[in-house]
């Protein structure tokens, strides 16, 4: 599995670099490990030669520094990073893994969907196989991935209208609740839109995808796509799609936004409800925010290493795909 791991990647490196992409290398170490309201961070402390402490995070995706290059000049850039989240352990979880991210500028999001298609032609390919496989669910790796969208599939497999619910200028909380509660899955007091939304995506909609062949889960609420651009079709909905194999999530996805203004207050939300929810907040990167005023219109796309090669090897947990996983601390 390891060395079918290794495969993969100068298989990939292979293919970005035949395209004309660039291979970028970003510090792990940030002012802010990102915004998201539900990816808790690492904190650590740096220390200057003169005594002075100052806090910093270990990046829990390498985005905001990508996109700070694009906004420097860079046009087509793939990053390996090794990236960090707290509180997450499992079968499909680890606390430290590796991500693949990779941007075109001047180029549609839905373009991303074709490089997905040939990275899992080329994972499979490495590994020997045909086939993408977990838990007795297969997928084939040669096939165009089939496209669904998030209101179709709350429909499909919920019997849930979605977008009656976002017809309002705030999304329509009781009217979510209220249909979820009919499809098997209760809603509580406390939860809001994006909680009901979520619990419907994980216990209804994420298992059935990607059977046979992956899937393309698209056109994401606007209100939970935080890092991308409306959509020109609808503008309840944003350029965002989250790619699926055998029921696991691989990739996500975005049209990316590149207004400040509407950034910061996307980013200032998040925090918010991880406030809520965590009792933490993290700082907003500043130069993060100032170049994407600089940043010309692109897309681009985080893609999980370890879960995909997991997949492609038969592998029934992430950390036998690693050469040397984090050891659980011990219990105070």
């Amino acid at each position: 599995m390891l060395l079918a791991r290794g495969a993969m990647m100068a298989a990939w490196r292979r293919i970005f670099e035949a395209r004309g992409f660039v291979e970028v290398e970003t510090a792990a170490l940030q002012v802010s490990p990102g915004n998201e309201a539900h990816i808790r961070a690492f904190a650590t402390e740096l220390v200057g030669p003169d005594g002075g402490r100052g806090k910093m995070y270990l990046h829990a995706s390498p985005e905001f520094a990508c996109k700070k290059l694009l906004a420097a000049g860079e046009e087509r850039i793939f990053c390996f990073a090794r990236v960090f989240r707290n509180g997450e352990r499992g079968p499909l979880h680890h606390p430290e893994f590796t991500m693949l991210e990779w941007y075109r500028t001047g180029e549609d999001y839905q373009r991303l969907i074709w490089d997905c298609g040939e990275l899992l032609a080329a994972a499979a390919q490495a590994a020997g196989r045909r086939t993408l496989t977990y838990r007795g669910a297969e997928a084939d790796a040669f096939a165009e991935p089939a496209r669904l969208s998030v209101a179709e599939a709350f429909s499909l497999y919920a019997d849930i209208d979605l977008l009656a619910t976002l017809n309002g200028a705030v999304p329509d909380r009781d009217g979510l609740a209220a249909q979820s509660g009919s499809a098997g899955v209760p809603a509580a007091d406390d939860d809001s839109w994006s909680d009901i939304f979520s619990k419907v995506l994980t216990a209804r909609v994420e298992p059935r995808l990607g059977f046979g062949r992956a899937t393309v889960l698209m056109d994401y609420p606007l209100c939970e796509a935080a890092l991308a651009r409306p959509s020109s079709r609808d503008p309840r909905l944003a350029e965002r799609f989250e790619l699926y194999a055998c029921g696991v999530e691989l990739a996500n996805a975005f049209g990316e936004l590149t207004e400040p203004l509407e950034q910061r207050r996307r980013f200032v939300e998040e925090m918010d409800e991880s406030g809520r929810v965590y009792g933490e907040r993290y700082p907003l990167d500043e130069d993060f925010l100032a170049a994407l005023a600089h940043m010309p219109p692109a897309s681009g796309i985080a893609l999980g290493v370890d879960r995909l090669v997991m997949l492609a090897t038969g592998a029934e947990r992430i950390e036998q795909v690693m050469w040397t996983p984090v050891t659980p601390a011990e219990a105070p």
